[in-house]
């Protein structure tokens, strides 16, 4: 599979690359406080990255005052699994290079959509990559076999918690997971055998035999 890079002119229709942002002691905070399972591991709020000095500038800049939470995806991981997406912009912020499996809203059609409409994005540690409302994207992956991934993830406060009680009214509902958050399992996927949509059709992505 081809990985570009986030700096590519391939990535605009998924996101961008935020400029100006000192990253540094984010990361110094991400790296000492936080594990590196062998698995995937999320935590939706760290007290320890939201009380770095740039919290603010994310929360006030990034997010234009919204209220935000800083978070984290740890661990080792080549293959896509599911695809996610929320009502706004997700952040994600590396201390290490990391690679996103990305794919947009618009190609999802009956409620299914094929992976072959899935491509891979290189991010560089420190850079701050913005991925819009409308791209389908999941937990990190690798850039190196030997290496794991710590990236911080921030998205409007709350997301990812508990799933709101609701009664259907449309096939979009059933893919809500949790708080601002509609999935698209794999069917060979761990979510897809805990009761998650089965909404991803051909290859479960994996991306180990094309990185170093």
């Amino acid at each position: 599979m081809k990985i570009y890079s986030v700096l590519d002119k391939e990535f605009a229709p998924y996101g961008k690359v935020l400029e100006g942002y000192d990253t540094s002691c984010l990361l110094k905070a991400l790296d000492e406080t936080t594990p590196l399972p062998d698995g995937v591991e999320y935590v939706m709020s760290e007290a320890s990255l939201e009380s770095t000095a740039v919290f603010g500038m994310l929360q006030n800049n990034a997010y234009g005052g919204m209220p935000i939470q800083l978070g984290w995806c740890n661990g080792h991981n080549t293959k896509l699994n599911c695809l996610e997406y929320h009502r706004d912009s997700e952040l994600n912020i590396g201390l290490r290079d990391f690679i996103l499996l990305v794919a947009k809203a618009d190609d999802i059609v009956d409620g299914k959509l094929d992976t072959s409409k899935v491509k891979a994005f290189r991010a560089s540690a420190g850079q701050v990559v913005e991925v819009y409302e409308t791209t389908l994207h999941y937990a990190p992956c690798s850039a190196k076999k030997a290496d794991g991934f710590k990236v911080v993830i921030a998205l409007p406060k709350g997301t990812n918690g508990a799933m709101p009680n609701i009664t259907a009214k449309n096939d979009e509902d059933k893919r809500l997971r949790a708080c601002n958050k509609w999935l698209l399992a794999h069917k060979d996927a761990s979510e897809a055998s805990d009761g998650a949509y089965i909404g991803l059709t051909g290859e479960n992505i994996d991306i180990a035999a094309d990185i170093d």
